[in-house]
């Protein structure tokens, strides 16, 4: 678990450096370069989104994004830390970050049938299930030792 959320941090931290990168650029010419490379239709839906978002930015918008991405990348790497250190703290953090995304998962698979979707939330849900199961195993060993120590 630690090195999933590590590497979620990794990956938001160079995502966050490509945004850096676009500063003093223009990022409408680079969507229009990477939806023209990967073969996509700008007039489909999803592609539209990216040009129309990348037409709108500016470099007050690119800092709050890469703002945004330290702020995640920086508490991915804290619970990363603390799993691997086997704290409580991040344990109860972890399992309340999955919950986070679930109602989102669910609601996606509610309006039709999401591969994606339907494996996040599985996904999510077995390390929800993992963390409690390890919070409350910490809490039963400690209340184990308390009886011991009486």
């Amino acid at each position: 678990m630690a090195l999933l959320e590590a590497t979620k941090g990794a990956a938001v931290v160079l995502a966050g450096f490509g945004v850096l990168s676009l500063l003093h650029h223009d990022a409408q010419h680079v969507a229009d370069v990477i939806v023209h490379h990967l073969h996509l239709n700008p007039a489909k839906h999803y592609p539209r989104i990216f040009l129309e978002a990348a037409a709108r930015l500016n470099d007050a918008r690119l800092w709050w994004l890469v703002a945004g991405a330290s702020g995640y990348s920086a508490v991915r790497f804290i619970e990363a830390y603390g799993l691997w250190r086997q704290r409580w703290w991040a344990e109860g953090f972890a399992a309340l970050s999955g919950i986070v995304y679930m109602p989102f998962e669910i609601w996606r698979l509610l309006h039709g049938v999401h591969l994606v979707a339907a494996t996040a939330l599985a996904i999510n849900t077995a390390v929800v299930a993992f963390m409690v199961y390890a919070l409350l195993a910490r809490r039963r060993e400690a209340d184990e030792a308390r009886l011991l120590a009486r």
